[in-house]
């Protein structure tokens, strides 16, 4: 237990330094992913005037029908193509990535690389 909790604390103060870093604007939002043990998340945001641009998980019904578990490296990428297709619909082709304090490995690259397969560049 003792360990777990300076695991959090750790990907915490990650997180917060890579937030100094990248901000997004509406021209250029941020692709914010958060993944727990069961599922995958990714939303796009404005930073300037605090609104999600788009969203999407493995617990959306679009992805939730083609992948069988949701922690897959399958899904994420799923997930991935997912984001990227939703933000070329609303005008978007640049972002830049929030990785929140997660290693840019398995899941996380799975979904980075999906979104660029799909054309937003990053």
């Amino acid at each position: 237990m003792y360990t777990q909790v300076n695991r959090k604390a750790a990907r915490r103060r990650i997180r917060y330094r890579i937030r100094k870093k990248v901000k997004g604007s509406s021209t250029c939002p941020r692709i914010a992913v958060f993944r727990s043990l069961n599922h995958i998340y990714a939303q796009a945001i404005d930073d300037e005037q605090g609104k999600t641009l788009a969203s999407a998980s493995t617990r959306d019904a679009t992805v939730r029908g083609d992948v069988a578990n949701g922690s897959s490296i399958d899904a994420a990428k799923r997930v991935g193509g997912l984001i990227a297709q939703r933000l070329k619909d609303a005008g978007v082709e640049t972002v830049v990535f929030d990785r929140g304090g997660f290693i840019y490995h398995g899941r996380i690259k799975a979904l980075a690389e999906a979104a660029r397969e799909t054309g937003l560049k990053f």
